[in-house]
């Protein structure tokens, strides 16, 4: 009966990579969306024949023993952190990162959490925000005569307003870089909070 529990691990393992996947397949077109995917390791042996030892006396020396696995086990399921795919949206307050960073979002609890979904857009107080509405750190605002607005790339706002012939430096999009970017917990709604 051993085999059954063993061949079960092996289901519950392949049952979680395909709900991985399906997650991944879910999500394809989902702004700033980092696919995952399911690690396993093995698990421990058993001893049927201890190496270098026969089992019975008058019998040969088996030098490797022998070892029967008892299947398998969830390892790991990683965030993959690299670069997606760029679309041209139409939308001014839309950026996208090339390379490392994370754009600094401030939650409703205050809370500073992290996103590389660079979808942006104007509230009714004229805060850049998520598509959520969660406000960037530190906060941008748009003045309500704003005309036109330039997000440069290296992330300053300028913003050209009416009767002006100078466009207005309205502030940077800072980004927060992390040593272990697979260390970040995904909260949903592209969102990352920072763990010890």
């Amino acid at each position: 009966m051993k085999a059954l529990t063993i061949a079960a691990t092996g289901m519950n393992a392949q049952q979680l990579n395909l709900e991985v996947i399906a997650n991944n397949i879910a999500n394809i077109n989902t702004t700033g969306f980092k696919r995952a995917r399911a690690e396993f390791s093995d698990l421990l042996y058993q001893s049927e024949r201890t190496a270098g030892v026969p089992n019975q006396a008058n019998q040969s020396i088996v030098p490797e023993g022998a070892l029967v696995g008892l299947g398998v086990q969830t390892a790991a399921v990683r965030n993959l952190h690299i670069q997606g795919s760029f679309n041209q949206t139409g939308n001014p307050y839309d950026v996208a990162l090339t390379g490392r960073g994370w754009f600094q979002i401030q939650s409703p609890t205050g809370e500073t959490l992290y996103t590389r979904a660079g979808a942006f857009n104007k509230n009714p107080d004229g805060q850049l925000v998520t598509l959520d509405g969660n406000p960037v750190e530190p906060a941008i605002t748009i003045p309500p005569d704003a005309i036109e607005v330039t997000i440069t790339d290296t992330g300053q706002v300028f913003a050209k307003l009416q009767d002006q012939i100078n466009q207005v430096d309205l502030g940077q999009l800072t980004l927060a870089n992390f040593t272990n970017e697979a260390g970040l917990e995904p909260l949903g709604g592209n969102l990352y909070r920072e763990t010890e």
